[in-house]
């Protein structure tokens, strides 16, 4: 259990993601859930999908919160972070920021000095505890985690209740976003293609959407369970002759892996971009 309370500037379906996720994890209490979002529709479905308490402004909720989670678009965090500069409590408290591309000294200098900040990069997963996140910490943070409970070990605490968390360096986390960050959706394209595949060859649509979806489930956990690389995996199955080969070729011949690999690259591209001051 997570004692203190954790705020949301922005409300959207990361911010919901994780708070729904933590308290599905026990983590925290719903009461422990603050948030605050200049669009009130959106606060009122962070409301009743969490069961949290709305904030009327930044001020507010900074007091309140021990964690605030910076979950606004790239482009809004300028604003925020110039709201939150003003307010003195936000010096001593615990920030996340989880907006792709805006680094470490972005955010500082926005909230006017070293403090205690961590960029995270989690996904949308995180909701059913099967997220997957990094982080990296500030200077601040990173003296801040040499105390008991210390900044890395919070986040790290509140991460993996909702899924793997890994600790990187700032020049990765980019990378992080064009992977982890944004793969659910090149993997939901994955899932609804076979099934589509599955219903050109007969399947009904609902038994081949489900089990496009749990194949892909079944192999993911073989990977991580077994440990084996992923080719290894692959060429257990298939057979000389055989089926799976007939259907790998097919995928080389349409490209699926250069097509993966090419999404990752812009993805992680369009994430740099995103951190670059306005012009």
């Amino acid at each position: 259990m997570f004692s203190g309370k954790i705020g949301f500037i922005g409300s959207g379906q990361m911010a919901t993601a994780l708070a729904k996720g933590f308290v599905a994890a026990g983590m925290v209490q719903p009461e422990q859930l603050l948030a605050y979002d200049v669009l009130p529709a959106s606060a009122e479905r962070f409301v009743q999908s969490t069961g949290g308490r709305v904030m009327a402004d930044v001020t507010g909720l900074t007091q309140e919160a021990d964690v605030i989670f910076l979950s606004v678009k790239p482009q809004a965090m300028a604003a925020v972070l110039k709201n939150l500069a003003d307010v003195p409590a936000s010096r001593e408290k615990l920030v996340i920021s989880i907006a792709a591309g805006i680094t470490l000294a972005t955010l500082e200098a926005g909230l006017g000095g070293a403090g205690r900040i961590v960029r995270v990069m989690p996904n949308t997963p995180a909701l059913v505890g099967a997220g997957a996140s990094a982080f990296t910490l500030s200077k601040g943070a990173l003296a801040h985690s040499a105390t008991s409970p210390g900044d890395a070990a919070i986040v790290r605490q509140l991460l993996e209740t909702v899924g793997v968390a890994e600790e990187v360096p700032e020049t990765l986390m980019d990378a992080v976003t064009g992977l982890s960050g944004s793969g659910p959706a090149y993997v939901y394209q994955i899932i609804e293609a076979l099934s589509d595949g599955g219903v050109r060859v007969g399947l009904p649509r609902a038994t081949a959407t489900r089990l496009a979806a749990q194949t892909l489930l079944g192999a993911a956990k073989m990977v991580l369970e077994t440990g084996e690389h992923p080719g290894v995996l692959k060429d257990a199955v298939t057979s000389p002759g055989g089926t799976t080969i007939a259907g790998l070729h097919a995928l080389e011949a349409g490209g699926l892996r250069a097509a993966l690999m090419n999404a990752v690259v812009a993805a992680t591209s369009r994430a740099k971009e995103l951190g670059q001051p306005a012009k």
